[in-house]
């Protein structure tokens, strides 16, 4: 492990498929609800950070594998700590849906990521 593997963030489109993979896992966006409902990652739940104890009410066994992602990376892995402090033993920090390259979901409409937007015009 180099000096900069500190500076390293988690591949977020790397991880995501990590998830699908992932028998009973749950994905976690931990920002605000405003910033939930403006487009979020399809099938994540919205437990904000500063609600992360309500994780509790989506699932109460420790057990279960949580993929943890907020806007940049930094808020899912303060998240990421305090579920492990209130002892989830499968939390991993996937990254901010800033560098996603999926669809985002808003409300019940599902609307395409500003990178696939860029792509779809590039081959227009």
């Amino acid at each position: 492990m180099g000096f900069f593997h500190f500076f390293r963030h988690a591949d977020i489109n790397h991880r995501l498929e990590t998830y699908d993979a992932t028998p009973d896992a749950l994905l976690v966006d931990v920002r605000t609800p405003g910033e939930y409902s403006e487009g979020h990652i399809p099938l994540s739940r919205n437990v904000p950070l500063q609600q992360i104890e309500d994780i509790r009410h989506v699932t109460a066994c420790k057990n279960t594998p949580l993929f943890v992602y907020c806007h940049s990376g930094a808020r899912s892995g303060e998240a990421a700590s305090i579920l492990r402090e209130m002892g989830y033993t499968r939390v991993e920090n996937i990254g901010g849906i800033c560098s996603y390259l999926g669809r985002l979901e808003r409300g019940n409409n599902t609307v395409l990521s500003r990178h696939t937007v860029f792509r779809t015009a590039l081959q227009s």
